[in-house]
Formats: C-alpha cells, sequence, structure tokens
C-alpha cells in the first residue's frame, strides 16, 4: 500500500521527496488501514458474550453514536451520528458493544444507505429483538469538497425492523426520543 501511495504522490505532479510528504506513504497507508479496520474484525469478538438475560420489553435507545467511514464511491470521509434502538425479547446487548458494532460496519468501504441497513440486520439478528430502528444523520465530504459543493448538507437514512417498522405507535415513540436533547 506504501508502494500506490508513493505512485499517487509521483502522479499528481508533487516531489515524494519533500521534506513533509518524505514519510506520507507510510503515515497514508497506516491511516487507510485504520480506517478500513472493519474489515479485520469479527462480529464474534466485538460481542465477546455480553448479551443479557433481561425481563424488559421497552425501547433501549442510544443515540448519537459518532460514526467516520469512506464513501466507496470517492474514498472520501462521511461523518456523522448513529441512532440504534431495539425492543428487547429476553435478552439486552451491552451498552458500548452497540456502538462497536457502528464501527465495524463504518471502517469499511461503504454507502450511508448499506451501513444503515447493516447495523439495523446485526443488531436483530444478535440481540433477537421484536424490532430494531436505526437512524444516521451525516455529512459527505465528497458532496462538500468536490461535486456540488455543498456544505451544509446532511444525509439521513433510516432502517426499520419488527415492531418499529410495524408499528406506528412504536415507530413515533422512537422518533420523539432521538429529537429530544441530549443531557
Amino acid at each position: 500500500m506504501k508502494q500506490h501511495y508513493l505512485e499517487l504522490i509521483k502522479a499528481i505532479g508533487e516531489d515524494p521527496n519533500r521534506q513533509g510528504l518524505k514519510d506520507t506513504p507510510t503515515r497514508a497507508a497506516e491511516a487507510l488501514q485504520y480506517l478500513t479496520k472493519g474489515y479485520q474484525e469479527k462480529l464474534e469478538d466485538i460481542i465477546n458474550d455480553a448479551l443479557f438475560n433481561a425481563d424488559t420489553d421497552e425501547i433501549v435507545l442510544v443515540k448519537n453514536i459518532e460514526l467516520y467511514s469512506l464513501c466507496e464511491h470517492h474514498l472520501l470521509p462521511f461523518i456523522g451520528k448513529c441512532h440504534v434502538a431495539y425492543l428487547p425479547r429476553g435478552k439486552v446487548i451491552g451498552l458500548s458493544k452497540i456502538a462497536r458494532i457502528v464501527d465495524l460496519y463504518a471502517r469499511r468501504l461503504q454507502i450511508q444507505e448499506s451501513l444503515t441497513k447493516q447495523i439495523a440486520e446485526t443488531i436483530a439478528k444478535v440481540t433477537d429483538a421484536a424490532g430494531v430502528a436505526v437512524i444516521i444523520e451525516a455529512q459527505h465530504l465528497c458532496m462538500m469538497m468536490r461535486g456540488v459543493e455543498k456544505q451544509n448538507s446532511i444525509m439521513t437514512t433510516s432502517v426499520m425492523l419488527g415492531e418499529f417498522r410495524d408499528s406506528a405507535t412504536t415507530r413515533s415513540e422512537f422518533l420523539q426520543l432521538v429529537r429530544n436533547q441530549p443531557l
């Protein structure tokens, strides 16, 4: 990967031996490996038996989970927040595991629509929840830095599964909880 970055630097007309660029191929390769570390992670290792019996069946919501991903079309970042809710059916998942699942899929080359669906389907599979809802709100640098250059645009995607899809009341409660301001 380092050699490819070296060639890219040359291809844009820069001198890779310039002081500020000497170590850039190594740093860029390490950064890309970190930003795509989701390919090396396994869901089983993330969950790590952090499922617990619980008799609650009300909404569990974790909101404003920061996420950073790379657009698969331009390899530019998109940055935002993710809200994840589920309706437990006998078991709950460790709180940090939800954020780790978001990162597992965000740290891959992605489009936001697929990312939203992957998170929702994984939470549903792992928890066997009666319903799962995921909303992602993100700004895409591929739209801000190039192309139409719209600085204030925010893309919102959602996936509603189970009771969140089937019950307008449950969906409405989730949306109201997401709109409430944080502490």
